[in-house]
């Protein structure tokens, strides 16, 4: 049986995902007078505001990866593969640029046209509006590897070679203007220089080269001692400095007056710097790298050193583990294969928290076969647990590292490693922390190891409070899992020797024990329901009940390892994600299988908030936690058991959306699209949608005109050419041209035409005006106030726009209520329209009492 896609879930957002090793694109915004960066992240982009790296804006999704970004005043330019697509407002796709035979790794702006390069040696030039090609390049064997516009050259681009060559163009007659040797090195960038005709050039061997293409001389060079070049940007707001950006992560900053270095930043990011660039004209450098990291640093440090101001940084390498933190279900902690412990807010991102990673030693004098370190880092974490019961007052998280037999804790608060490494008495040197769990109350936690070992650890001292089992030994084989109880009375621990053992918190005493079917590979308790999960190694699941220590269900489902699982607050769902693909919410009172679903990349993680609003994923090969919204939180979601031959569908991860601009909609389509009717029913009441304020104020105009009454009389206004005439008022207008009959047409002449819609045009003020001048004294006719009334009770007839037929009926008996007394057909009418109007209302407060009656009944009722 073929599935529909979760019932349950739908994708939200992703987290943690801010950059990769495509170089950023800063553009200035005129109007909002700010900085913006444009930054790829797979198959779309994201747009930040500089001053605050706050998100603005995320891009549809592309077809591939973007392997070029680049962004002139108006748009911004992508390239995947082989396409080119030109996006306006930060979203959709306005233009697309066809004709490349190969990968796109180039881009380069100029005034209306764009100029593109591809890894076969092509370079197209584009008209931007029309989409077309323009001219195109015979190039040769000439293998472009850099390309820029030098300043004040008017339709000229430079193109550089991995070959080392330079060539300048000129892209409207084009023409190959001029040949530069180059310097026996292949060029990685070029970047235009504050000063006219100077332009700076990085190599593939680590020179520097500030040339004058002009001249066509050396001004100056400098050589880096960590490979390539892989940017450079000149500072603008005043010292002449120049950054280059290295493969190893570190920038240097280099004096064009001392011709030295100045100063240099190290591990500025942990990968290579993908790009920098300088605001114009102020002191702010901003960077980012394959690390997932956007960083603006400010040169305020004596020396001219910089320091970070701010940052967005992600895993630079795929999570493992992920847990909600703390109650409200804000914030997730994640540990990742780069060995950083990161938090993740759910709100903004400006909560977020990089806990670092853990140094055991950290010495700028340790040499080791001639390689200095700053420091030396544990692995990364395989498993944590977290507590906010006494974060405030001491550590709060405890981690297992891979291949260490010491946990490490770490504090939330201050964003740092903690103050213990938690080790055995006796360590032994084949020990492995394997399984760590915090109690309740977070004084204590239980640790578990590959040797068995299951020890007990004040979390305030961090003191060894003793091991359970006879002979140090919890297990014959390894610990998988381990979880206490809510009231520290009851421990449970699963080994690899199949079994399930329940102790004595206090005395460490083993009370009972299950044999299992297979191996175990995890635990997960919930607390406030005593149900406690078991994922097996041959696939299948097992829920036990801690209070009566019995199997109380199995489900089997998965075709593949059991990577993680959690419970909904309530202990009603446990939802388990596997290398099958597949995320499955099992039902544990009825037992079934309730909702399924595949992802593109198998989910290696999983969490639900303490809220139950959200449930969040990590998956292989991807640096971003995806969050997935509950459905049954939002309104009635229909779970039914689903059969053994379920064939779950794909959902697409959140974030990724597909690109609507390029659904094409043709004629039939539109034509067959649903359009809701103006009126569902004769027996209904349709209100008209307008805003409160044009019928609410109606009956208290004279009021409103009391209050905004001026204080002082209107002032002359300023005297005007004789010809042009002028309006009274507080400022000098002048006198528009005259309408045409058919603008200036009064309202009571379409009184029998449209008049319904005319009032909805008209605010308060007017629609006043108006009404008063139906009646024969103020320019109507008599006859007028009965159309009006037969107006009135069309309206109430259809149903349509039902407060404002009573708004407008209200304010035209309060105008013309002694006129209506002495006409005897105009009565007859109103008697008529009273008798329309106590009817209606008797329908819609019959439907009202039915309504009321049925939800009094079933929230008081016991079903």
């Amino acid at each position: 049986m073929s599935g529909g896609g979760s019932s349950l879930f739908s994708g939200f957002r992703v987290l943690g995902l801010y950059s990769n090793h495509v170089p950023h694109a800063l553009r200035y915004h005129k109007k909002h007078r700010e900085f913006y960066l444009v930054t790829a992240v797979g198959k779309c982009f994201h747009a930040y505001n500089v001053n605050r790296l706050g998100i603005v804006a995320i891009s549809n999704s592309l077809s591939d990866d973007i392997t070029c970004v680049t962004a002139d005043r108006m748009l911004v330019f992508t390239a995947a593969g082989r396409l080119i697509s030109a996006f306006a407002r930060n979203k959709e796709v306005v233009m697309r640029y066809h004709g490349h035979k190969q990968e796109v790794h180039l881009l380069l702006p100029l005034g209306d046209q764009l100029i593109s390069a591809d890894s076969g040696g092509d370079v197209i030039v584009w008209d931007v509006q029309g989409g077309g090609e323009q001219d195109w390049f015979d190039l040769n064997t000439f293998e472009v590897s850099a390309m820029m516009h030098p300043s004040t050259y008017l339709n000229k681009v430079l193109l550089g070679s991995s070959q080392g060559a330079l060539q300048l163009w000129n892209i409207k007659t084009s023409k190959l203007l001029f040949t530069f040797p180059g310097w026996s090195s292949g060029v990685t960038v070029l970047q235009q220089s504050p000063a006219v005709d100077v332009v700076g050039i990085g190599t593939a061997a680590g020179r520097i080269i500030i040339h004058n293409i002009r001249m066509d001389e050396t001004l100056m060079s400098f050589t880096q001692d960590w490979g390539p070049v892989n940017s450079l940007a000149f500072r603008t707001d005043g010292p002449p400095i120049v950054a280059s950006g290295s493969p190893q992560g570190h920038i240097a900053f280099w004096d064009l007056e001392r011709r030295q270095l100045v100063t240099q930043q190290r591990h500025a990011h942990s990968t290579a710097v993908a790009g920098a660039t300088f605001l114009h004209g102020e002191p702010l450098l901003v960077t980012n790298g394959a690390d997932n990291a956007i960083k603006v640093w400010i040169f305020d440090q004596e020396g001219g050193g910089a320091r970070l101001l701010r940052s967005r940084q992600g895993h630079s390498a795929p999570p493992t583990t992920i847990h909600h933190h703390g109650s409200d279900g804000k914030n997730i902690l994640s540990a990742g294969q780069d060995g950083t412990l990161q938090s993740f807010s759910i709100v903004h991102e400006r909560f977020n928290k990089n806990l670092g990673h853990v140094a055991l030693v950290k010495s700028n004098k340790l040499c080791v076969c001639g390689l200095l370190y700053e420091e030396l880092r544990l692995p990364s974490i395989t498993a944590f647990s977290s507590a906010d019961a006494r974060q405030s007052d001491w550590d709060g998280i405890v981690a297992c590292h891979r291949g260490r037999p010491a946990a490490t804790t770490w504090n939330y608060q201050r964003c740092t490693m903690g103050i213990h490494h938690l080790q055995p008495p006796s360590p032994c040197r084949d020990a492995i922390a394997m399984a760590v769990d915090i109690t309740s109350c977070g004084n204590f936690v239980v640790i578990g190891s590959s040797t068995g070992r299951l020890d007990v650890y004040n979390l305030q001292s961090g003191q060894h409070r003793g091991c359970y089992g006879d002979d140090d030994k919890a297990h014959s084989g390894s610990v998988r899992g381990v979880a206490t109880d809510t009231l520290n009375q009851l421990t449970t621990s699963v080994g690899s020797d199949w079994l399930l053992k329940f102790w004595r918190f206090k005395t460490r005493k083993q009370e009972e024990q299950l044999e299992l079917n297979a191996a175990p590979a995890s635990l997960m308790l919930h607390r406030d329901s005593g149900m406690l999960a078991l994922a097996l190694d041959d696939f299948t699941l097992l829920v036990v009940d801690i209070e009566t220590r019995r199997v109380v269900r199995k489900f089997a489902g998965h075709h593949g390892n059991i990577n993680d699982m959690t419970f909904s607050p309530d202990g009603r769902w446990l939802v388990t994600a596997a290398m099958d693909c597949t995320i499955r919410t099992w039902d544990i009172p009825s037992g079934c299988l309730v909702d399924c679903f595949l992802v593109s990349m198998a989910p290696v993680g999983v969490s639900m908030s303490p809220t139950g609003d959200f449930l969040a994923t990590a998956h292989v090969d991807s640096l971003g936690i995806y969050l997935w919204t509950n459905k049954s939180l939002c309104g009635p979601v229909g779970l039914r058991p689903l059969p053994a031959d379920y064939l779950p569908t794909v959902e697409t991860l959140p974030g990724v959306k597909a690109d609507e601009s390029e659904k094409e909609v043709t004629s039939e389509e539109a034509e067959d699209a649903y359009r809701s009717a103006d009126q569902l029913g004769a027996e209904l009441v349709t209100l008209s949608l307008q805003p409160e304020s044009r019928w609410k104020s109606l009956l208290h105009l004279d009021d409103i005109k009391k209050r905004n009454k001026p204080v002082a009389p209107p002032a002359a206004p300023a005297a005007a050419p004789f010809f042009l005439p002028t309006l009274p008022g507080l400022t000098p207008r002048f006198t528009l041209p005259t309408a045409s009959e058919e603008e200036t047409q009064p309202f009571v002449s379409l009184l029998v035409d449209r008049p319904v819609s005319l009032l909805k045009d008209c605010g308060p003020a007017a629609l006043s005006v108006e009404l008063t001048c139906l009646t024969s004294e103020e320019g109507g006719a008599s006859h007028l106030l009965l159309a009006f009334i037969l107006m009135i009770d069309s309206m109430l007839a259809s149903g349509r726009d039902f407060e404002l037929a009573h708004a407008y009926l209200a304010l035209f008996l309060k105008v013309h209520l002694r006129s209506l007394s002495q006409d005897a057909v105009a009565m007859a009418a109103l008697l008529r329209l009273s008798s329309r109007l106590e009817a209606r209302w008797a329908e819609l407060r019959t439907s009202f009492d039915q309504s009321l009656c049925l939800i009094s009944y079933t929230k008081s009722a016991l079903l």
